[in-house]
């Protein structure tokens, strides 16, 4: 769950920073509002609906409500972001845009009132599954505090960036506008979240620490046994009903071990304990720090590919026709085309690349058990009491954990022939260097793209459409688009020349000037499919005929 809605608040942020704020707003404060209202009224409703049904009222049938409805308000909040024009009046409360970072808060504060029309309509339903009612405030205050430490991180980080940028202080203004300040503040930044992040996402989630008994006695013995230190907090994931343990914090001190009360009621002390091995595990192959390294080069790779990709389908002629049509606010379409592929990619990096190293990871981690233990009898025990409480399939897909039986079916193999723990080791290792390897070579080859031609090409054709599209509005048609011919020209841009010159003809066919203009295009072109020499005689001797002077018969 946990890492599906890591997905979701992803996209939802970059949802935010594609979004334009337009120097003007396209729809009135009247017509936001009812944008605003439509889009509540009309999730309410299909919330309320799907949280009606009896699936609804199990266990599996509210995680997958929850999900489909997770997914339906990422849609409903784009169209109210992009319809709504709900960054340009977000934008008042950036403090005359000192502090930019307030409109992208204030539109995830839109976001999660999405999520909390989901969370009012399944309140009902949580109470017949987890077996406890909640007031609506403490529901909503519960769901939010469970979500905010995904994206806490992010909110930290813009709010530090912005006060930064308003250091009345030079050195520091250059250090944050620069490269490789930009690095070494998200390097600090990684460093702070996770030395000072697991305490603060412990007390959100209302972690509370094992009371001491011969319980606790006995899993802080077998950590000791093993070399590692963490504490270990009781989770109370979903009423403390959930079948799960979770490892947090790369130093100890700071580091922890949580368990649900109902993993600790079903497990006996040997399955527990296998448990135990398994967090310990994700500690000792130093999973937690690869999870880093993973997602900070997905950050460097869309920081590099980021300008390539929008002014690659910037020189694009379909996306200016479609600019042309007037469907849409030219702002909003390049933020759209340079946004969407990135997003595509997010949703892929971490659906696929991600989700390949966490099964893989996870599946290291079961392994540490023969290295604790000696056997996986007990970590197989403790699955099977998982799908046999749980009621869910052994061969349940997941895109982030293997399925349950895939999970003993590896320990089982391994039980036969230890070889295949080695044989994970390597494949981990490999794959790790090779995602090194085709990550540099991604970057290396970003690098050579050549941006600043690509940068030439977007400029070019957007300020021929924007000259095209005033011509309509002046007196002298014709004088306006051989002015925009004569501009294209000169930046040797000749195909959009000719188009101009050819519609300066289509105004005034007989104008000396013009026929001569297009005549020296369509003789001198530097490129041979542009060259028409028969038809530039022809447009000359019309133009001498006209107007018989100097510059015209040269």
């Amino acid at each position: 769950m946990i890492y599906s809605n890591l997905l979701i608040f992803l996209t939802a942020i970059f949802l935010l920073s594609i979004d334009t704020i337009p120097d003007a707003p396209r729809v009135s404060w009247l017509e936001f509002f009812i944008v605003l209202v439509a889009g509540f009224g009309c999730y309410g409703f299909l919330a309320r609906r799907l949280f009606s049904r009896s699936k609804a009222y199990t266990s599996s049938g509210y995680f997958l409500t929850e999900k489909r409805l997770s997914i339906l308000a990422l849609i409903f909040f784009g169209a109210v972001l992009f319809v709504g024009d709900v960054k340009y009046y977000f934008s008042l409360f950036s403090m005359g845009d000192r502090l930019p970072v307030l409109v992208n808060i204030a539109g995830l504060g839109l976001f999660f009132v999405f999520l909390a029309i989901m969370w009012l309509a399944a309140r009902k339903n949580y109470g017949v599954v987890f077996g406890r009612e909640y007031s609506e405030t403490t529901f909503l205050g519960a769901n939010f505090k469970s979500n905010l430490p995904i994206v806490l991180p992010w909110i930290i980080l813009s709010l530090i960036y912005d006060l930064l940028a308003l250091v009345p202080f030079s050195g520091m203004r250059s250090i944050t506008e620069s490269g490789w300040g930009d690095m070494l503040f998200f390097g600090l930044f990684l460093i702070f979240i996770m030395l000072f992040f697991p305490p603060l996402v412990r007390r959100l989630w209302g972690c509370k620490k094992l009371s001491e008994g011969p319980l606790k006695d006995h899993l802080v013995s077998f950590c000791a046994r093993q070399k590692f230190r963490a504490d270990i907090y009781i989770w109370p994931l979903f009423e403390g009903r959930m079948l799960t343990a979770g490892v947090m914090g790369l130093v100890p001190g700071l580091r922890y071990i949580l368990l649900t009360p109902a993993i600790i009621e079903t497990m006996n002390i040997y399955e527990l304990e296998a448990v135990m091995a398994h967090e310990i595990g994700h500690v000792k192959k130093k999973h937690l720090l690869l999870y880093v390294l993973i997602i900070v080069g997905f950050s460097a790779m869309a920081g590099l590919l980021a300008e390539p990709v929008l002014y690659f389908f910037l020189s694009l002629n379909w996306v200016y026709q479609l600019m042309a049509s007037d469907a849409m606010a030219p702002e909003t379409i390049i933020a759209l085309v340079g946004g969407l592929p990135l997003l595509l990619m997010l949703l892929v990096y971490f659906r696929y690349i991600f989700g390949y190293f966490i099964r893989n990871f996870e599946r290291q981690a079961d392994a540490y058990v023969f290295k604790v233990l000696g056997s996986s009898s007990s970590l197989v025990s403790a699955f099977e009491k998982i799908a046999g409480t749980s009621g869910q399939s052994k061969s349940k897909p997941n895109w982030h954990h293997f399925g349950i039986g895939e999970r003993i079916e590896y320990l089982q193999r391994c039980e036969r022939e230890r070889r295949w723990i080695g044989q994970q080791d390597r494949k981990v290792a490999i794959s790790l260097i090779a995602y090194v390897l085709v990550l540099a070579s991604v970057i290396g080859l970003v690098r050579q793209i050549p941006t600043e031609q690509l940068v030439r090409n977007y400029e070019g054709k957007y300020i021929e459409l924007v000259l095209m599209q005033k011509g309509q509005d002046v007196e002298d048609k014709a004088l306006w688009f051989r002015l925009v011919g004569d501009l294209m020209l000169n930046k040797k841009m000749e195909q959009r020349a000719l188009i101009a010159y050819e519609k300066a003809l289509e105004v005034a066919p007989g104008s000396p000037e013009m026929l001569n203009n297009l005549a020296w295009l369509l003789l001198t072109s530097e490129d041979p499919t542009l060259r028409d020499p028969l038809r530039a005689l022809n447009l000359s001797r019309t133009a001498a005929t006209v107007n018989p002077k100097s510059h015209i018969l040269d």
